[in-house]
């Protein structure tokens, strides 16, 4: 079995819901590029994304990641992972949307808290409780990812096949997304 992939699929979600890990193994399975928005600003600004935040603050950084996020979707075709405020910005879902399609990977709080809990790599966990402030950002994030054209649902039992898996089936309604072929 072979797929053609017709539109980008963008991954959206929470830090720690599996974008990268999940979307790297998607683009394997379907034989496309596997694209990273945050890897995309990071090689081209030659810093950090922390650094970037320090640096030009985060209105700089969303800038630049929806121009990234723009010229991912119109140049390639292929499996996408944003950051996790990517979604947040309604010219961004939309372009989403209209270009590609996106899937919410949705990660209760538990679970994100279990997969980032001991990363330093979360300019937006430097807190001094960082675990509030995931809540606080999963709170107010949640009702955007809503707005994903697919919602699959994440599970701490899942490995990261099984996740693809899921994905993989929520796919399979869209045909003007993903075209499911005989050949290998």
């Amino acid at each position: 079995m072979g797929y053609i992939v017709k539109k980008t699929i963008v991954m959206v979600g929470m830090m720690g819901a599996g974008k990268t890990a999940v979307g790297r193994a998607l683009a394997t399975r379907l034989g496309v590029p596997f694209l990273d928005s945050d890897e995309q600003i990071v090689t081209a600004a030659n810093m950090s994304i922390a650094e970037i935040f320090e640096r030009d603050g985060e209105a700089f950084f969303r800038a630049r990641e929806s121009e990234v996020i723009e010229r991912l979707l119109r140049d390639e075709r292929g499996v996408l992972s944003t950051g996790g405020g990517a979604f947040l910005a309604q010219g961004n879902r939309e372009m989403i949307s209209n270009i590609g399609v996106s899937v919410w990977l949705k990660a209760d709080l538990g679970l994100l808290w279990s997969r980032v809990r001991h990363k330093d790599t979360r300019p937006l966990l430097r807190t001094d409780d960082p675990q509030a402030t995931l809540r606080a950002l999963y709170e107010a994030r949640v009702p955007l990812y809503a707005q994903s054209d697919i919602t699959v649902v994440a599970d701490a039992r899942y490995s990261i096949d099984d996740m693809t898996d899921a994905v993989l089936t929520a796919l399979q309604d869209r045909p003007d997304v993903l075209e499911i072929t005989d050949a290998p």
